[in-house]
Order: C-alpha cells, then sequence, then structure tokens
C-alpha cells in the first residue's frame, strides 16, 4: 500500500489516536481517491457519503476534504463501513465496503472488550486489550486491499451544492434559525425543537 505517514498522522491528529476504525477510513479513502485519479478537496470538488458514524468517518474527513460543514460529506444510517466518493468534475464515484470475516470477534475477544470498556478490566487485560487492537491495526493498515475492501466503480447521482439560508428567529427560545428548518407554531416562527415541544394534556389539570 502507498502509506503516508504525513496523512496517517494528519487523520490520528484529528482523530485523537489510532486505532483500527480509523484505519478502515484511512485504507477506504486511499482507494477511492487512487481510482478517481483525485486529489483532497478543498471545496465541495469531492462528495462522500458514509453508511456509518465510526471512527473510519474521520479519516474520510482528512484524506478526501469532505466534511459536514461543507455540505460534501453525507451521512446514511446503515452501520455499514461502506464509503462512496464521487468526483464532480469526472461524474465517477467509486464504493469502497469491507469485507465481511476481515477479521472474528470471538467470545474470549469479545468479554475481554467488555471488561475494558466497562472499567473492570485488570492491567494485564488493558494490555492484552491493547496488543490486539494493534495487530488488528496493523492488518488493516498493510494487507493487500483486496483481502480487506471491496472497491468498484459505481453510477452516482451527485447531491446538489450546499446551499446558503436566511435566518429567522425563533418566538420562542429567541434563537436564530435557518429559515428553511424553522417551523410556524401560534402563528409565529419556532426552531424544530420549540416546535416539538407539544402535549395533548393528557393528565394535566
Amino acid at each position: 500500500m502507498d502509506f503516508s505517514p504525513t496523512e496517517w498522522e494528519r487523520a490520528v491528529a484529528f482523530h485523537g489516536h489510532s486505532c483500527p476504525g480509523l484505519a478502515i477510513g484511512y485504507r477506504a479513502a486511499k482507494i477511492a481517491l487512487r481510482e478517481l485519479a483525485a486529489g483532497r478537496a478543498g471545496d465541495e470538488e469531492l462528495v462522500s457519503i458514509v453508511e456509518t458514524d465510526a471512527c473510519g468517518v474521520d479519516a474520510i474527513q482528512v484524506l478526501t476534504g469532505c466534511t459536514l460543514g461543507k455540505g460534501n460529506l453525507l451521512y446514511r444510517d446503515y452501520g455499514k463501513h461502506v464509503f462512496t466518493i464521487g468526483d464532480r468534475k469526472t461524474g465517477a464515484a467509486v464504493r469502497v465496503a469491507l469485507k465481511s470475516g476481515v477479521w472474528q470477534d470471538d467470545e474470549s475477544y469479545r468479554n475481554l472488550r467488555e471488561r475494558v470498556f466497562s472499567g473492570q478490566a485488570t492491567p494485564a487485560e488493558k494490555e492484552l486489550y491493547g496488543r490486539y487492537q494493534e495487530q488488528r491495526l496493523q492488518h488493516i493498515l498493510e494487507a493487500p486491499e483486496e483481502e480487506i475492501f471491496k472497491a468498484e466503480h459505481v453510477e452516482l447521482a451527485m447531491p446538489a451544492k450546499a446551499r446558503l439560508f436566511n435566518s429567522v428567529t425563533c418566538a420562542f427560545c429567541g434563537e436564530p434559525v435557518a429559515e428553511v428548518r424553522a417551523r410556524v407554531k401560534e402563528g409565529r416562527y419556532a426552531c424544530i425543537p420549540c416546535a416539538e415541544n407539544y402535549s395533548r394534556g393528557w393528565g394535566v389539570k
């Protein structure tokens, strides 16, 4: 793999630590950018559709330049390590999906992980879990990509570019809200949280 310590270090710094999940997003981004012959987006030249909210999304943001704030990172709550990157200029898109069976979580590993995350693990168990995680991370970074991922060029209807909207003031909390997201409550503008503060009055005297 064309491993770039600088890019990896940037992803780790952004995420806060190195882990197998971050490595998944890192490899997926590298594969997609290579297949698209594209570099990091400065604006909205690329679009990323991610099907998980796990660690790998941070690497996708760092390497592709697609972010929530720019409107070119789209989240689909499917719980899958699948990343589709599209190039607006060429219309090309690549879907990169983690293959099944990349690693098997046996019962002993699951029990160990549960003890670590519940705060019940001993120092020795924490060290053992750290070794497991490091082995997984290195496997993701170094294994032949065809063992880890399925990558394919796909048709992608590019989403519209991000738009700017006027703001209105919520009559109930006084905070500004994008006009397109405002609701009407009692004949006045309301933000979504204030508009949804609704009760039919059951049990209220």
